[in-house]
């Protein structure tokens, strides 16, 4: 089997396990009598975690293994999954959720760094569609079928077979494809951070995790007291917009790599993850549905324009450290969003998380259309219109 095609198991089945114990934990902790800022506290420990590791992984990636964190990131998943199947004190379950958070960006920033690094020539565009496909079609499966062993079981035993399944695809991990590494100094690291290009795509970037904030607190308690759903049918509400993602994101492979095509989507993609945020906020469950779908097929452009956008940013020797640094500022603005979301939902109302962030991504396009205009994203490398 390919290396590409090992990559996108093992991003499947991460996302599978962790994205739908982020959508789906949130009724687990209420159930527990955590309240609202305990809720956002703990899910800030899941996303302050990659701040602390998302570079030294990185670093690590460029320097000595990417297999190696692979294999000790998937191990210590299955762990955790089945302590927070067991834990009931706020104290413990932060604890645990933080070193989850570590465990899921140290995969993340490995497979990141692996795709990155990968010199097989093909079109871009299909490249990252496909990457960011089956990074979407994980949580859309895991949360449909957590949904049932939730609503059938218990969350207990969800959290038990997704640790199975963890230690399933750390054996099918064994063998990944040579690795080759290189000495990079730290000064180059800093050099890359701080080039104008990169700050203020910084800047776009952390704006635009903030709505991942709402995502990991309120998203599944709205859905359950807005609309009085089961939670067989938030689980349903919530993966049927998460394949429209991944489909998108599979879409977007079919249209040829083009800087200035690509520009125009990315835009048209925050402003359609902005508008559906806001308008899901609608009594009518089903109304509302198509506006979240709405949301959704933004995001999915943005996973591949993003990536993509990272990918081109800097030299292949020393990404895996440098894109470690913008993931780590992504989770720093999905923190900063849990921390204010949560508290402001459970206190004011669950549906003006949505209101605000989704202005937000709105105000993101337009800072986009700025930065997009005045600097070159996607062609320094020399590769402008190649598609490779």
């Amino acid at each position: 089997m390919s290396l590409h095609y090992k990559i996108h198991f093992v991003n499947f089945s991460r996302k599978l396990t962790v994205t739908s114990v982020f959508f789906l934990v949130p009724l687990h902790f209420l159930s527990i009598g955590f309240s609202g800022w305990q809720i956002g506290v703990i899910i800030s420990l899941f996303a302050l975690a990659p701040l602390l590791i998302s570079f030294p992984t990185g670093w690590t990636n460029d320097r000595f293994s990417i297999a190696g964190v692979v294999h000790a990131a998937l191990f210590a998943e299955s762990l955790l999954f089945l302590l927070i199947a067991w834990a009931r004190s706020f104290p413990l379950m932060a604890a645990l959720f933080f070193l989850l958070g570590m465990a899921n960006n140290a995969l993340d920033v490995s497979l990141n760094s692996m795709y990155y690094k990968d010199e097989t020539e093909m079109d871009q565009n299909k490249k990252f569609g496909t990457y960011t496909f089956w990074i979407g079609l994980g949580p859309a499966f895991g949360v449909f079928a957590g949904g049932f062993i939730n609503q059938f079981g218990n969350f207990q035993a969800l959290l038990a077979v997704f640790s199975a399944y963890s230690l399933v695809v750390l054996l099918f991990t064994r063998h990944f494809d040579h690795e080759r590494f290189c000495l990079v100094s730290f000064k180059e690291y800093r050099n890359n951070l701080f080039q104008k290009k990169t700050l203020l795509f910084v800047v776009f970037i952390f704006v635009l995790a903030l709505h991942w904030g709402v995502e990991g607190t309120v998203y599944s308690p709205f859905l359950e007291k807005f609309f009085r759903l089961s939670k067989l049918q938030v689980s349903f509400y919530i993966s049927i917009p998460l394949a429209a993602l991944a489909f998108t994101a599979f879409s977007l492979g079919f249209v040829k790599y083009n800087p200035r095509i690509n520009r125009r989507l990315l835009l048209l993609s925050m402003a359609l993850s902005g508008a559906g945020l806001i308008m899901m906020v609608n009594r009518n469950v089903y109304v509302s549905l198509l506006f979240r779908i709405l949301h959704e097929i933004g995001d999915g452009g943005l996973g591949v324009l993003i990536t993509l956008s990272i990918s081109r940013l800097f030299e292949k020797r020393s990404i895996g450290g440098s894109a470690g640094l913008l993931i780590a500022i992504q989770i720093m603005g999905q923190m900063v969003g849990a921390l204010v979301y949560s508290p402001l939902g459970y206190r004011y109302g669950l549906q003006y998380p949505f209101f605000i962030s989704g202005a937000l991504l709105l105000a993101d396009t337009a800072y986009g259309f700025f930065i997009f205009k005045r600097v070159d994203y996607y062609g320094y490398q020399g590769e402008l219109d190649q598609g490779s």
